[in-house]
């Protein structure tokens, strides 16, 4: 998260216009572990966090959280929410939040100001009428109160339906806003589930698994697969990956963040295609350490097939993970790699 983001809300509300209530349950969507928790009274306090890594670390510190499939909300005095960056999911979640607030509730929501933080202000404005804010570090810190005199209730469950889970690409997954390429299917996985041998057999996983496309055309086509586990650090992906396989009995779905959770020693094959955006950045790393998680879980003997972005430099780290690879396609920007038998440490 970007800490300009963090230090913006709290300036909300350390002397910037919204009052941390004295009462009352104080609701934070997409909490983040940041400077703002101190603000906040921690026995009325729930955090709402669908991300594994930043669920684990609220968790660890101790402070309440929502079961991550929650999506009606208890009254709140005061909601706080970092809104994702896709508008129909970030539409969906201001609306949640209006919706459960009480009469005279407050929501306070915060995004930088390269990422539309003025539209948001008038997105949340559509459904609560009069809507306030703070611009500081490029940033943009907005509320609004409830006011059912103004609150456009129609408009909010509009906006709460367009955010459900739904089948996609004429039937090939189920998807929902904010997913990665969440309303058709990825070139990058299309490209690689084509390049999966038939034959390949035994026991399989797919990392960083999303809603479970890539694991359906490998099951379809790949005969000798006995299962297959999937791994998925954003929860709103679930439930999706488990309608897209309802038709298939040996499978496992995971919420997961891959870099810890995934265990050794585990697997004749790893399928992925790795995350490698922060933000509206390229972070190599996120796939490095896929790289590193996969070589840790295949077998002595297994094997890893990857596809990526051309540009993205992940061959040092395939070669520093496994005995041997090629790229076995390069095609449409993408690159598809396979590498086999996994260094261990000695």
């Amino acid at each position: 998260m970007d800490t300009d983001v963090l230090d913006t809300l709290k300036l909300a509300l350390d002397g910037g216009g919204v009052t941390v209530p004295e009462s009352g349950t104080v609701l934070f969507l997409r909490a983040e572990p940041g400077p703002v928790l101190p603000l906040l009274p921690r026995d009325r306090l729930t955090c709402q966090q669908t991300f594994k890594p930043p669920h684990d670390a609220l968790k660890a510190a101790g402070y309440t959280l929502l079961a991550p499939g929650t999506e009606t909300f208890e009254p709140a005095e005061l909601t706080l929410i970092l809104p994702p960056r896709q508008k129909d999911e970030a539409r969906g979640l201001y609306a949640r939040a209006m919706l459960a607030a009480p009469e005279g509730g407050v929501v306070l929501a915060c995004l930088p100001n390269t990422l539309g933080a003025k539209t948001a202000e008038k997105t949340l404005g559509e459904i609560a009428g009069e809507t306030e804010s703070l611009s500081k570090n490029k940033c943009r810190a907005f509320w609004a109160r409830k006011d059912s005199s103004v609150f456009n209730t129609a408009l909010a469950e509009t906006w709460v339906a367009a955010d459900q889970p739904q089948p996609v690409a004429d039937g090939a997954m189920w998807s929902r806003p904010g997913l990665f390429s969440w309303d058709r299917v990825d070139a990058g996985s299309e490209l690689l589930a084509e390049c999966i041998p038939e034959d390949i057999k035994g026991m399989g996983a797919d990392l960083g698994a999303g809603q479970g496309y890539l694991t359906k055309e490998v099951l379809t086509h790949c005969p000798k697969i006995s299962h297959m586990d999937l791994y998925e650090a954003e929860h709103r992906a679930i439930v999706c990956a488990t309608q897209t396989l309802e038709a298939f009995s040996h499978v496992t779905i995971s919420w997961a963040d891959v870099a810890r959770d995934v265990p050794n020693n585990r697997y004749d094959f790893i399928l992925m295609n790795p995350p490698f955006h922060v933000g509206r950045a390229d972070a190599a790393g996120l796939g490095q350490a896929f790289i590193q998680a996969a070589s840790r879980a295949l077998k002595p003997h297994g094997s890893l097939y990857m596809v990526a972005n051309r540009h993205l430099p992940y061959e040092a780290t395939v070669a520093a993970c496994f005995k041997q690879y090629e790229i076995i396609e390069d095609s449409g920007g993408y690159k598809v790699i396979r590498a086999d038998r996994p260094k261990r440490p000695k």
